[in-house]
């Protein structure tokens, strides 16, 4: 996939991840500069209330609506990696998948945290999430790292893996996420992220980039990233 023949690109961001009183990064302002909103579905982030007045705020904005699934792990905002046995995490999964169509039309699933990480590299635990987008009720796009367990088992399942890339992220020689706590793992300089955004887009390897909303100046770092793939000619849509 080159740039030429495929000029355009989708941009999305982690939102609704506030949780009753307490909010997380600003949604209304990214819905304005993102094409796919991932909606978090009450088990790292979110409630009822959040998950539809952020679905509502997406579709108002023609932004399309990803279910952002994840270890059941509140406290720990589902970056703590958990040993859970297929059929239930595959079950929780659905569950959330289930949550967040009650309040929008839901048209794809990405992992959150460290079940994202771990299914980049875990058949087992990408096999479980795999099964519970096979399981709804229509296939699903699933969202994840190029070469990743995930994505693999997903084509074999014959389910759309869509390859995504991370503006606001620096990657390790195996093309993994470093992890959070190593230094210089998330960009926080606008500019920067724009550049490997540039990069992400120019390689081909990616349908999609990701800025998390919770990122400190995340607002202005999507909105850089943005300005910066349109003036190199590429169009900001969904992906097909």
């Amino acid at each position: 996939m080159s740039l030429c023949a495929h000029p355009h690109i989708d941009l999305n961001a982690d939102l609704g991840e506030g949780y009753g009183r307490w909010t997380l990064g600003d949604d209304e302002a990214l819905l304005d500069v993102v094409t796919s909103a991932n909606l978090a579905c009450g088990f790292h982030a979110g409630d009822p209330v959040i998950m539809r007045r952020t679905c509502r705020a997406a579709e108002r904005r023609g932004v399309r609506i990803g279910a952002q699934v994840s270890y059941r792990d509140l406290a720990g905002f589902g970056r703590r990696e958990m040993e859970i046995e297929p059929d239930e995490l595959s079950a929780e999964v659905l569950y959330q998948i289930g949550a967040l169509s009650a309040f929008g039309e839901v048209a794809y699933v990405k992992a959150h945290g460290a079940l994202y990480n771990r299914c980049m590299r875990d058949p087992v635990q990408a096999g479980a999430v795999v099964a519970a987008v096979k399981a709804w009720r229509q296939p699903l796009p699933l969202l994840g790292l190029p070469d990743s367990e995930l994505l693999r088992l997903a084509s074999e399942h014959g389910i759309v893996g869509v390859p995504e890339g991370y503006a606001d992220r620096t990657y390790d020689d195996h093309g993994r996420l470093r992890p959070r706590g190593a230094p210089g793992a998330v960009i926080h300089d606008a500019g920067m992220a724009a550049d490997s955004a540039l990069r992400l887009a120019r390689s081909g390897r990616v349908r999609t980039l990701c800025v998390h909303g919770d990122t400190p100046g995340a607002v202005a770092l999507a909105r850089q990233v943005r300005t910066r793939l349109v003036a190199e000619g590429l169009r900001l849509q969904a992906f097909a």
